[in-house]
């Protein structure tokens, strides 16, 4: 099954600023479907913020094969690191940024 992870990410300090709001995905196959409650680690993931992400929905489409993992936002507010930052090492491990239209097709 292909499993899509989402996270929104969004910045305390930031957000005054440029009201800066993402959503990243990463996309993998596999037989081990997620269920609400599981905690998902990930080499994008940083620890100074987390330990991994809680999944707090799941949405399943047996039509196509395909399993939606929405996974608890992530609102910095204790910054070591920029958000950009963050999202570029996310980029750097296979999340990808999801445009606002392709979010409408989700």
């Amino acid at each position: 099954m292909k499993i899509k992870m989402l996270i929104f990410l969004t910045s305390s300090k930031e957000q005054k600023e440029n009201n800066s709001i993402e959503m990243v995905m990463k996309t993998f196959e596999s037989t081990i479907r997620p269920v609400k409650g599981d905690i998902i680690d990930d080499p994008g993931f940083d620890s100074r913020f987390h330990n991994g992400y809680e999944v707090v929905k799941v949405t399943i489409n047996y039509e196509t094969n395909e399993c939606y993992v929405s996974l608890h936002p992530l609102a910095m507010e204790l910054e070591e690191i920029s958000i950009n930052d963050y999202i570029d090492k996310l980029v750097a491990n296979e999340w990808r940024i999801v445009s606002k239209e392709e979010l409408l097709t989700c």
